[in-house]
Protein backbone atom coordinates (compact mmCIF):
# COMPACT_ATOMS: atom_id res chain seq x y z
CA UNK A 1 0.00 0.00 0.00
CA UNK A 2 1.78 3.13 -1.23
CA UNK A 3 1.95 6.25 0.89
CA UNK A 4 -0.53 9.05 0.26
CA UNK A 5 1.71 11.55 2.05
CA UNK A 6 4.11 13.51 -0.12
CA UNK A 7 6.58 16.19 1.07
CA UNK A 8 4.07 18.87 0.04
CA UNK A 9 1.75 17.72 2.84
CA UNK A 10 4.38 18.36 5.52
CA UNK A 11 5.64 21.56 3.89
CA UNK A 12 2.10 22.94 3.89
CA UNK A 13 1.61 21.95 7.55
CA UNK A 14 4.75 23.83 8.57
CA UNK A 15 3.62 26.84 6.58
CA UNK A 16 0.23 26.74 8.31
CA UNK A 17 1.86 26.53 11.74
CA UNK A 18 3.92 29.63 10.97
CA UNK A 19 0.73 31.46 9.95
CA UNK A 20 -1.11 30.51 13.13
CA UNK A 21 1.85 31.35 15.35
CA UNK A 22 2.18 35.07 14.73
CA UNK A 23 5.21 35.61 16.94
CA UNK A 24 8.84 35.89 15.84
CA UNK A 25 10.25 33.44 18.40
CA UNK A 26 12.01 30.36 17.05
CA UNK A 27 9.90 27.20 16.96
CA UNK A 28 11.68 24.11 18.29
CA UNK A 29 9.96 20.71 18.30
CA UNK A 30 11.39 17.30 19.15
CA UNK A 31 10.65 13.80 17.96
CA UNK A 32 9.84 11.17 20.55
CA UNK A 33 12.64 9.14 22.11
CA UNK A 34 12.97 5.40 22.54
CA UNK A 35 11.65 4.05 25.84
CA UNK A 36 13.19 1.16 27.75
CA UNK A 37 11.22 -2.08 27.85
CA UNK A 38 13.69 -4.26 29.72
CA UNK A 39 17.46 -4.26 30.09
CA UNK A 40 18.78 -2.90 26.80
CA UNK A 41 15.58 -3.50 24.83
CA UNK A 42 13.02 -0.85 23.93
CA UNK A 43 9.30 -0.73 23.25
CA UNK A 44 8.38 -0.45 19.56
CA UNK A 45 8.93 3.16 18.53
CA UNK A 46 5.94 5.40 17.82
CA UNK A 47 6.64 8.93 16.65
CA UNK A 48 5.25 12.02 18.38
CA UNK A 49 2.12 12.77 16.36
CA UNK A 50 2.77 16.50 16.04
CA UNK A 51 6.38 15.94 14.95
CA UNK A 52 5.25 13.48 12.28
CA UNK A 53 2.52 15.86 11.14
CA UNK A 54 5.15 18.51 10.48
CA UNK A 55 7.93 16.33 9.04
CA UNK A 56 6.76 12.82 8.11
CA UNK A 57 9.85 11.46 9.87
CA UNK A 58 9.56 8.26 11.90
CA UNK A 59 12.98 8.23 13.60
CA UNK A 60 13.63 9.17 17.26
CA UNK A 61 15.49 12.12 18.80
CA UNK A 62 15.50 14.43 15.79
CA UNK A 63 14.73 18.13 16.35
CA UNK A 64 12.83 20.46 14.03
CA UNK A 65 13.64 24.18 14.04
CA UNK A 66 11.52 26.82 12.31
CA UNK A 67 13.11 30.24 12.70
CA UNK A 68 11.78 33.10 10.60
CA UNK A 69 12.33 31.93 7.01
CA UNK A 70 14.82 29.24 8.02
CA UNK A 71 14.00 25.63 8.74
CA UNK A 72 16.36 22.81 9.60
CA UNK A 73 16.62 19.45 11.30
CA UNK A 74 19.15 18.55 13.97
CA UNK A 75 20.08 14.87 13.76
CA UNK A 76 21.70 13.26 16.81
CA UNK A 77 25.07 11.58 16.69
CA UNK A 78 25.02 7.81 17.17
CA UNK A 79 27.54 5.63 18.94
CA UNK A 80 29.32 3.21 16.59
CA UNK A 81 27.76 0.27 18.43
CA UNK A 82 24.26 1.66 17.92
CA UNK A 83 24.92 2.30 14.23
CA UNK A 84 25.98 -1.33 13.95
CA UNK A 85 22.72 -2.56 15.42
CA UNK A 86 20.23 0.10 14.23
CA UNK A 87 21.87 1.34 11.03
CA UNK A 88 22.93 4.79 9.90
CA UNK A 89 20.54 7.69 9.55
CA UNK A 90 20.07 8.50 5.86
CA UNK A 91 20.12 12.29 5.62
CA UNK A 92 18.90 12.29 2.03
CA UNK A 93 15.84 10.23 2.95
CA UNK A 94 15.02 12.65 5.77
CA UNK A 95 15.17 15.54 3.32
CA UNK A 96 13.11 13.77 0.67
CA UNK A 97 10.43 12.79 3.17
CA UNK A 98 10.10 16.12 4.96
CA UNK A 99 10.91 18.59 2.21
CA UNK A 100 13.52 20.18 4.52
CA UNK A 101 16.79 20.85 2.72
CA UNK A 102 19.00 21.89 5.62
CA UNK A 103 19.91 18.90 7.81
CA UNK A 104 22.59 19.39 10.43
CA UNK A 105 24.53 17.12 12.71
CA UNK A 106 24.13 17.41 16.48
CA UNK A 107 27.14 19.63 17.17
CA UNK A 108 26.60 22.00 14.24
CA UNK A 109 22.82 22.15 14.73
CA UNK A 110 22.90 22.95 18.44
CA UNK A 111 25.60 25.56 17.85
CA UNK A 112 23.34 27.34 15.34
CA UNK A 113 20.25 27.02 17.52
CA UNK A 114 22.13 27.97 20.69
CA UNK A 115 23.43 31.16 19.13
CA UNK A 116 19.85 32.16 18.34
CA UNK A 117 18.41 31.14 21.72
CA UNK A 118 20.90 33.36 23.55
CA UNK A 119 19.55 36.41 21.72
CA UNK A 120 15.79 35.97 22.14
CA UNK A 121 13.34 36.22 25.05
CA UNK A 122 10.87 33.56 23.90
CA UNK A 123 10.94 30.12 22.30
CA UNK A 124 7.90 28.25 21.01
CA UNK A 125 7.56 24.52 21.54
CA UNK A 126 5.07 21.85 22.59
CA UNK A 127 4.57 21.91 26.34
CA UNK A 128 5.81 18.78 28.07
CA UNK A 129 3.36 16.57 29.95
CA UNK A 130 3.95 15.58 33.56
CA UNK A 131 6.48 12.80 33.87
CA UNK A 132 3.69 10.60 35.25
CA UNK A 133 0.15 11.06 33.89
CA UNK A 134 -2.02 10.14 36.85
CA UNK A 135 -5.33 10.01 34.94
CA UNK A 136 -3.97 7.30 32.63
CA UNK A 137 -1.57 5.64 35.07
CA UNK A 138 1.34 5.94 32.64
CA UNK A 139 4.74 7.56 32.26
CA UNK A 140 5.02 10.12 29.48
CA UNK A 141 7.64 10.01 26.76
CA UNK A 142 10.53 12.11 28.19
CA UNK A 143 11.62 13.73 24.90
CA UNK A 144 9.84 17.08 25.37
CA UNK A 145 11.10 17.47 28.91
CA UNK A 146 14.60 16.67 27.72
CA UNK A 147 14.38 19.28 24.97
CA UNK A 148 13.17 21.95 27.39
CA UNK A 149 16.01 21.12 29.78
CA UNK A 150 18.55 21.48 26.96
CA UNK A 151 17.10 24.84 25.95
CA UNK A 152 17.13 26.12 29.55
CA UNK A 153 20.73 25.04 29.83
CA UNK A 154 21.50 27.47 27.00
CA UNK A 155 19.36 30.35 28.26
CA UNK A 156 17.68 29.92 31.64
CA UNK A 157 15.74 33.18 31.25
CA UNK A 158 13.79 32.10 28.17
CA UNK A 159 10.00 32.15 28.33
CA UNK A 160 8.33 29.16 26.66
CA UNK A 161 5.30 29.59 24.39
CA UNK A 162 3.02 26.55 23.97
CA UNK A 163 2.21 25.55 20.38
CA UNK A 164 -0.40 22.94 21.30
CA UNK A 165 -3.45 25.18 20.65
CA UNK A 166 -2.17 25.72 17.11
CA UNK A 167 -1.34 22.08 16.35
CA UNK A 168 -4.69 21.04 17.83
CA UNK A 169 -6.53 23.46 15.54
CA UNK A 170 -4.61 22.21 12.52
CA UNK A 171 -5.03 18.51 13.23
CA UNK A 172 -8.72 18.73 14.14
CA UNK A 173 -9.77 19.13 10.51
CA UNK A 174 -8.47 16.30 8.39
CA UNK A 175 -7.03 16.87 4.94
CA UNK A 176 -7.83 14.66 1.95
CA UNK A 177 -4.77 12.46 2.43
CA UNK A 178 -5.65 11.90 6.07
CA UNK A 179 -9.25 10.93 5.41
CA UNK A 180 -8.22 8.52 2.66
CA UNK A 181 -5.66 6.92 4.96
CA UNK A 182 -8.24 6.52 7.74
CA UNK A 183 -10.59 4.97 5.18
CA UNK A 184 -7.83 2.49 4.26
CA UNK A 185 -7.33 1.63 7.93
CA UNK A 186 -11.08 1.16 8.36
CA UNK A 187 -11.22 -1.09 5.29
CA UNK A 188 -8.44 -3.33 6.62
CA UNK A 189 -10.13 -3.46 10.02
CA UNK A 190 -13.50 -4.32 8.52
CA UNK A 191 -12.05 -7.28 6.61
CA UNK A 192 -10.56 -8.64 9.83
CA UNK A 193 -13.88 -8.26 11.65
CA UNK A 194 -15.72 -10.06 8.87
CA UNK A 195 -13.23 -12.93 9.09
CA UNK A 196 -13.59 -13.43 12.85
CA UNK A 197 -17.37 -13.07 12.64
CA UNK A 198 -17.51 -15.77 9.94
CA UNK A 199 -15.38 -18.16 12.00
CA UNK A 200 -16.56 -17.13 15.47
CA UNK A 201 -17.93 -20.55 16.43
CA UNK A 202 -14.49 -22.11 15.93
CA UNK A 203 -12.65 -20.03 18.54
CA UNK A 204 -12.17 -21.36 22.06
CA UNK A 205 -10.16 -18.49 23.61
CA UNK A 206 -10.15 -14.71 23.25
CA UNK A 207 -6.53 -14.56 22.07
CA UNK A 208 -7.36 -16.64 19.00
CA UNK A 209 -9.52 -13.83 17.61
CA UNK A 210 -6.77 -11.32 18.36
CA UNK A 211 -4.24 -13.51 16.54
CA UNK A 212 -6.38 -13.70 13.40
CA UNK A 213 -6.79 -9.93 13.30
CA UNK A 214 -3.08 -9.35 13.91
CA UNK A 215 -2.20 -11.66 11.03
CA UNK A 216 -4.57 -9.88 8.67
CA UNK A 217 -3.22 -6.47 9.67
CA UNK A 218 0.40 -7.50 9.18
CA UNK A 219 -0.34 -9.01 5.77
CA UNK A 220 -0.99 -5.47 4.49
CA UNK A 221 1.81 -3.83 6.51
CA UNK A 222 -0.58 -2.44 9.14
CA UNK A 223 -0.33 -2.75 12.91
CA UNK A 224 -2.79 -2.43 15.78
CA UNK A 225 -3.49 1.24 16.49
CA UNK A 226 -3.99 0.31 20.16
CA UNK A 227 -4.06 -2.83 22.25
CA UNK A 228 -7.07 -4.76 20.96
CA UNK A 229 -9.91 -5.78 23.24
CA UNK A 230 -11.42 -9.25 22.89
CA UNK A 231 -13.74 -9.63 25.84
CA UNK A 232 -16.22 -12.40 26.50
CA UNK A 233 -19.00 -12.24 29.07
CA UNK A 234 -18.18 -10.20 32.18
CA UNK A 235 -14.82 -9.14 30.71
CA UNK A 236 -16.69 -6.80 28.36
CA UNK A 237 -17.75 -4.73 31.38
CA UNK A 238 -14.10 -3.67 31.85
CA UNK A 239 -13.84 -0.98 29.19
CA UNK A 240 -10.14 -1.44 28.47
CA UNK A 241 -9.85 -5.18 29.11
CA UNK A 242 -6.72 -6.23 27.18
CA UNK A 243 -5.69 -9.56 28.69
CA UNK A 244 -7.57 -11.41 25.93
CA UNK A 245 -6.79 -14.72 27.64
CA UNK A 246 -10.05 -16.23 28.89
CA UNK A 247 -11.92 -19.18 27.47
CA UNK A 248 -14.95 -18.27 25.38
CA UNK A 249 -18.32 -19.40 26.69
CA UNK A 250 -20.67 -20.24 23.84
CA UNK A 251 -23.72 -18.66 25.48
CA UNK A 252 -21.99 -15.34 26.22
CA UNK A 253 -21.50 -12.41 23.88
CA UNK A 254 -18.02 -11.41 22.66
CA UNK A 255 -17.02 -7.73 22.44
CA UNK A 256 -14.20 -6.94 20.00
CA UNK A 257 -12.65 -3.47 19.87
CA UNK A 258 -9.77 -3.15 17.39
CA UNK A 259 -8.35 -0.88 14.73
CA UNK A 260 -5.65 -1.21 12.11
CA UNK A 261 -3.11 1.61 11.97
CA UNK A 262 -1.67 2.73 8.63
CA UNK A 263 0.97 5.48 8.52
CA UNK A 264 0.02 6.62 11.99
CA UNK A 265 -3.74 6.82 11.37
CA UNK A 266 -5.91 4.25 13.09
CA UNK A 267 -9.42 2.91 12.72
CA UNK A 268 -11.36 2.32 15.95
CA UNK A 269 -14.16 -0.20 15.48
CA UNK A 270 -16.20 -2.24 17.96
CA UNK A 271 -18.65 -5.05 17.37
CA UNK A 272 -20.36 -7.37 19.83
CA UNK A 273 -21.23 -10.85 18.59
CA UNK A 274 -23.21 -13.89 19.68
CA UNK A 275 -22.04 -17.43 18.93
CA UNK A 276 -25.36 -19.09 19.72
CA UNK A 277 -28.72 -17.46 18.98
CA UNK A 278 -29.03 -14.52 21.39
CA UNK A 279 -31.32 -14.67 24.39
CA UNK A 280 -34.22 -12.24 24.47
CA UNK A 281 -32.36 -10.18 27.04
CA UNK A 282 -29.14 -10.06 25.05
CA UNK A 283 -31.02 -9.01 21.94
CA UNK A 284 -33.03 -6.35 23.75
CA UNK A 285 -29.89 -4.74 25.19
CA UNK A 286 -28.12 -4.98 21.83
CA UNK A 287 -31.05 -3.32 20.05
CA UNK A 288 -31.01 -0.50 22.62
CA UNK A 289 -27.32 0.18 21.87
CA UNK A 290 -28.02 0.30 18.13
CA UNK A 291 -30.95 2.65 18.74
CA UNK A 292 -28.74 5.05 20.70
CA UNK A 293 -26.11 5.02 17.97
CA UNK A 294 -28.66 5.81 15.28
CA UNK A 295 -29.97 8.69 17.37
CA UNK A 296 -26.42 10.00 17.82
CA UNK A 297 -25.75 9.85 14.08
CA UNK A 298 -28.91 11.86 13.42
CA UNK A 299 -27.58 14.70 15.60
CA UNK A 300 -24.05 15.03 14.25
CA UNK A 301 -23.52 17.85 11.77
CA UNK A 302 -21.49 21.05 11.40
CA UNK A 303 -22.13 23.54 14.19
CA UNK A 304 -22.89 20.95 16.88
CA UNK A 305 -20.97 21.38 20.15
CA UNK A 306 -19.73 17.99 21.32
CA UNK A 307 -20.43 18.73 24.98
CA UNK A 308 -24.06 19.55 24.15
CA UNK A 309 -24.34 16.45 21.97
CA UNK A 310 -22.99 14.29 24.81
CA UNK A 311 -25.70 15.63 27.13
CA UNK A 312 -28.43 14.79 24.62
CA UNK A 313 -27.12 11.25 24.26
CA UNK A 314 -26.91 10.77 28.02
CA UNK A 315 -30.60 11.67 28.27
CA UNK A 316 -31.55 9.35 25.40
CA UNK A 317 -29.45 6.52 26.82
CA UNK A 318 -31.19 7.05 30.17
CA UNK A 319 -34.55 6.43 28.49
CA UNK A 320 -33.25 3.14 27.07
CA UNK A 321 -31.79 2.05 30.40
CA UNK A 322 -35.11 2.76 32.07
CA UNK A 323 -36.92 0.70 29.42
CA UNK A 324 -34.50 -2.15 30.15
CA UNK A 325 -35.38 -1.98 33.85
CA UNK A 326 -31.86 -1.00 34.87
CA UNK A 327 -32.68 2.43 36.31
CA UNK A 328 -35.80 4.14 37.60
CA UNK A 329 -34.85 7.78 37.14
CA UNK A 330 -32.78 9.45 34.43
CA UNK A 331 -30.05 11.04 36.51
CA UNK A 332 -26.39 11.27 35.56
CA UNK A 333 -25.23 9.04 38.42
CA UNK A 334 -27.76 6.36 37.53
CA UNK A 335 -27.11 6.47 33.79
CA UNK A 336 -23.34 6.31 34.25
CA UNK A 337 -23.58 3.09 36.24
CA UNK A 338 -24.34 1.29 32.97
CA UNK A 339 -23.00 3.77 30.41
CA UNK A 340 -19.72 5.09 31.89
CA UNK A 341 -18.01 6.63 28.85
CA UNK A 342 -18.51 9.30 26.20
CA UNK A 343 -20.44 8.60 23.01
CA UNK A 344 -17.67 10.00 20.79
CA UNK A 345 -14.04 11.00 20.61
CA UNK A 346 -12.01 12.46 17.78
CA UNK A 347 -9.93 10.12 15.65
CA UNK A 348 -6.73 10.74 13.73
CA UNK A 349 -3.00 10.44 14.39
CA UNK A 350 -3.94 9.63 17.98
CA UNK A 351 -6.77 7.18 18.51
CA UNK A 352 -8.19 9.67 21.01
CA UNK A 353 -7.17 12.57 18.83
CA UNK A 354 -6.60 16.17 19.83
CA UNK A 355 -9.53 18.58 19.58
CA UNK A 356 -11.28 21.41 21.37
CA UNK A 357 -14.53 19.86 22.60
CA UNK A 358 -16.02 23.30 23.28
CA UNK A 359 -15.80 24.32 19.62
CA UNK A 360 -18.46 23.50 17.00
CA UNK A 361 -17.97 20.57 14.65
CA UNK A 362 -16.70 21.37 11.16
CA UNK A 363 -16.53 19.42 7.89
CA UNK A 364 -13.42 17.24 7.83
CA UNK A 365 -13.50 16.28 11.50
CA UNK A 366 -13.42 12.52 12.14
CA UNK A 367 -15.05 10.98 15.19
CA UNK A 368 -16.16 7.69 16.65
CA UNK A 369 -19.76 6.98 17.62
CA UNK A 370 -19.70 4.26 20.29
CA UNK A 371 -22.63 3.77 22.64
CA UNK A 372 -22.37 0.92 25.11
CA UNK A 373 -24.35 -0.71 27.90
CA UNK A 374 -22.50 -2.68 30.57
CA UNK A 375 -24.32 -4.85 33.13
CA UNK A 376 -21.75 -6.61 35.34
CA UNK A 377 -24.41 -8.48 37.35
CA UNK A 378 -25.56 -10.11 34.12
CA UNK A 379 -22.02 -10.68 32.72
CA UNK A 380 -23.14 -8.64 29.75
CA UNK A 381 -21.29 -5.79 28.02
CA UNK A 382 -22.31 -4.52 24.58
CA UNK A 383 -20.69 -1.75 22.54
CA UNK A 384 -21.02 -0.88 18.85
CA UNK A 385 -18.55 1.63 17.44
CA UNK A 386 -18.22 3.18 14.03
CA UNK A 387 -16.05 5.91 12.54
CA UNK A 388 -17.60 8.94 10.84
CA UNK A 389 -16.49 12.10 9.09
CA UNK A 390 -18.39 15.36 9.41
CA UNK A 391 -19.55 16.66 6.03
CA UNK A 392 -21.41 19.78 4.97
CA UNK A 393 -24.60 17.67 4.95
CA UNK A 394 -24.12 15.97 8.33
CA UNK A 395 -22.13 12.84 9.15
CA UNK A 396 -20.90 10.13 6.78
CA UNK A 397 -19.94 6.69 8.10
CA UNK A 398 -16.51 5.38 7.08
CA UNK A 399 -17.31 1.89 8.39
CA UNK A 400 -20.83 1.32 7.09
CA UNK A 401 -19.85 -1.70 4.99
CA UNK A 402 -19.23 -3.70 8.18
CA UNK A 403 -22.58 -5.17 9.27
CA UNK A 404 -23.62 -4.41 12.83
CA UNK A 405 -25.76 -7.50 13.38
CA UNK A 406 -24.73 -9.54 16.39
CA UNK A 407 -25.69 -12.98 15.03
Amino acid sequence: MSSLFRPAFFIQNRKRLRELFVGTAPIVITAHGLVQRSGDTTYPFRQDSNFWYLTGITLPDIILVLDKEKEYLIVPDRELSRTTFDGQINMMELSEQSGIQNILGEKEGWKLLGHRLKRVKHVATLAAPSAYVVSHGMYANPARNRLIACIKNINKDLEFLDLRPHTTKMRSIKQEEEIRTIKNAVSVTNKAFKKVKKDIASFTHEYELEAVMTKMFREVNAVHGYQPIVATGKNACTLHYIQNSDAIMQDQMILIDAGAEIEGYSADITRTYNILPPTKRQQKVFDAVIDVQQHALSILKPGVIVKDYESLIEQYMGEKLRELGLIKSIETGEVRRYYPHAISHFLGLDVHDVADYSQPLEPGMVLTVEPGIYIPQESLGIRVEDNIVITSAGASSLSNNLPQNNY
